[in-house]
């Protein structure tokens, strides 16, 4: 049966099936309708805006977009975007997709915490952010159908979100506070995480090891 949802059809696709699966069983209740609910918001904003992104592509990507907060991608110190990204672009190439597609579902989880970029760049990246900014800071909320937004959150509860998507972020990254600098993840760890201080741009410049 096709799966529908506020309008918005789930691609059928195995790719599709199998990135579902993988969110269910390796990440938390949380994240995984956190990440429906970006997917659905996206594809409606991109309805409005005009923008057609390639729906298995949006989807994988915002299944695999905070997936690095909670799973250990990565053996560097590197932003928990791209542990998913990475493992976002592994997942797609090792399942036939062409390097290009991967390239688009990189870019989109990559920049997905960037402010301003995204919805200059593609379609895919472009959308996904929309619907992140809608469901994490209710951004362009008010331009969406109400009973559309109503069903959505039926089908993927929000809980207490703010404050265990907030932990989600701590928890994620309280062990590699320096891969925060100059994004919005330092906001997190200034808030909540005792004797953290966020280095600035300036101090880096002055403290270069240039003579003037």
């Amino acid at each position: 049966m096709t799966d529908i949802i506020a309008g918005v059809e789930i691609p059928g696709t195995p790719a599709v099936a199998e990135a579902t699966d993988f969110l269910r069983k390796r990440t938390n209740p949380l994240i995984f309708h956190h990440s429906r609910r970006v997917f659905l918001f996206a594809s409606l904003h991109a309805r409005e805006l005009g923008r057609r992104p390639d729906p298995e592509l949006l989807y994988i990507a915002s299944m695999f977009h905070d997936t690095g907060l909670s799973l250990p991608f990565s053996k560097t110190q590197q932003r928990f975007e791209l542990d998913g990204a990475d493992h976002a672009r592994k997942f797609l190439l090792d399942r036939g997709f062409s390097e290009s597609a991967a390239e688009v579902v990189w870019t989109a989880i990559a920049l997905h915490t960037t402010p301003a970029i995204p919805g200059r760049m593609g379609p895919e990246t472009a959308a996904m952010n929309q619907g992140v900014l809608t469901d994490a800071l209710g951004w362009g909320l008010d331009k969406l159908d109400g009973d559309r937004v109503d069903e959505i959150v039926a089908a993927h509860p929000r809980g207490d979100f703010k404050k265990e998507f907030l932990r989600q972020f701590v928890d994620g990254l309280r062990d590699r506070p320096d891969t925060t600098y100059g994004t919005i993840n330092a906001d997190v760890l200034e808030h909540f995480v005792p004797g953290f201080r966020r280095a600035s741009m300036v101090e880096r410049v002055l403290g270069a090891p240039w003579p003037r």
